[in-house]
């Protein structure tokens, strides 16, 4: 069996989790901010929040399942996709922090 980056694949699939959850919830408070002030910035970053969450819930799935060849390319996908959710709210400070641990963990792997 091999060995894998288990404390990377954790901390950046639970930040992922953290900044998609909350990009759902600023895009629904924008969409509904919306309607009634006619301002959709809300949305917007709602919307980066979502597509980071998802991108870090992929790049710890891979993390997780590619050889080791390519686990520090995802990792390195995974802190820059972690920093970047700071535009979105960085999952309540927590999802970013985690993603960046997670990140760095995975660069540091060795087998």
């Amino acid at each position: 069996m091999a060995n894998k980056p288990t404390a990377a694949f954790v901390l950046l699939l639970i930040g992922g989790i953290f900044v998609l959850l909350e990009g759902l919830v600023m895009s629904a408070i924008g969409a509904l901010a919306t309607l009634i002030f006619s301002s959709g910035l809300g949305a917007l970053t709602g919307i980066v929040g979502i597509i980071t969450g998802i991108i870090m819930i992929v790049s710890a799935v891979m993390v997780n399942t590619t050889d080791k060849s390519k686990i520090k390319t995802w990792s390195i996908i995974g802190l820059i996709i972690s920093i970047v959710s700071l535009l979105g709210g960085g999952g309540l400070i927590i999802g970013f922090l985690l993603g960046l641990i997670g990140g760095i963990l995975g660069l540091t792997y060795k087998d």
